[in-house]
């Protein structure tokens, strides 16, 4: 009788096991379900979320510099394929600094960054009209400190998404 229950609890467990509900796993992947994605995820590839965090919304740069590097130019290409598939979406280009020199400096530097940034999109097929820039220079950094850690942080660009789609 005893091997008799333990066969008995061993099958309902793993019938147990057998039916997890697969919406929870789905939700949490982006997809919502037998292969569909949910919008507005960043598993949807026409989601601002895809675009920040599958092709990246911002590019670093040297210290005072604003010309392109090669990663940031990989990046971009990827952020003009994605505006240039997805054109009800116009952008605003933040151009930073980091906490070295003048504010006036850093408000010029961060503008030429937006600059380049923007230059390079419309040069990938993106309309002119598309992309608006702002220079924050040292006024919005993201990570707060005297290290050059934290300086190479602060010395970007970012493509910030604006209209697109009303998900619902």
């Amino acid at each position: 009788m005893s091997r008799l229950k333990t066969a008995v609890i061993l099958v309902a467990g793993l019938a147990l096991a057998a039916c997890s509900d697969a919406r929870w796993d789905d939700a949490s992947s982006g997809s919502g379900g037998a292969g569909q994605i949910t919008p507005g995820s960043a598993g949807d590839p026409t989601s601002p979320a895809y675009f920040r965090e599958a092709i990246g919304d911002r590019v670093l740069f040297l210290v005072d510099q604003s010309s392109i590097s090669p990663t940031a130019q990989t990046i971009l290409a990827g952020q003009a394929r994605w505006l240039n598939a997805n054109p009800d979406y116009v952008v605003t280009i933040e151009g930073h600094a980091d906490e070295q020199g003048t504010r006036e400096y850093n408000l010029a530097l961060g503008a030429r960054r937006a600059n380049s940034a923007r230059e390079y999109l419309i040069s990938q097929g993106v309309a002119a009209d598309r992309i608006q820039v702002v220079s924050f220079g040292k006024e919005r950094p993201i990570e707060i400190c005297s290290e050059e850690s934290c300086y190479s942080q602060n010395r970007r660009a970012v493509t910030v998404l604006a209209g697109g789609a009303v998900v619902g």
